[in-house]
């Protein structure tokens, strides 16, 4: 979950960049530390959903047909 990346950035990492007690100039407050773990489980559920998620993708895409069409649905769904 940790590696799981939107954009080329490690979400969880970069997300916790910008709350660095060093940049904030103090600890996470406990809002903060919720919203992190909500963030955290979210990638789970994600990560978890995917397998289904991609054959599914793919069952739509082989139905359309031509090329054209699958690569505007791929789009809309990435």
């Amino acid at each position: 979950m940790w590696e799981y990346t939107l954009g080329g950035y490690q979400v969880l990492k970069k997300w916790l960049s910008y709350r660095e007690a060093s940049v904030l100039g103090r600890p996470l407050k406990t809002a903060e530390v919720e919203e992190f773990t909500a963030i955290a489980r979210r990638i789970a559920a994600l990560l978890a959903l995917a397998p289904n998620l991609d054959a599914s993708y793919r069952r739509v895409a082989r139905g359309l047909g031509g090329s054209q069409t699958s690569i505007g649905v791929r789009r809309r769904f990435l």
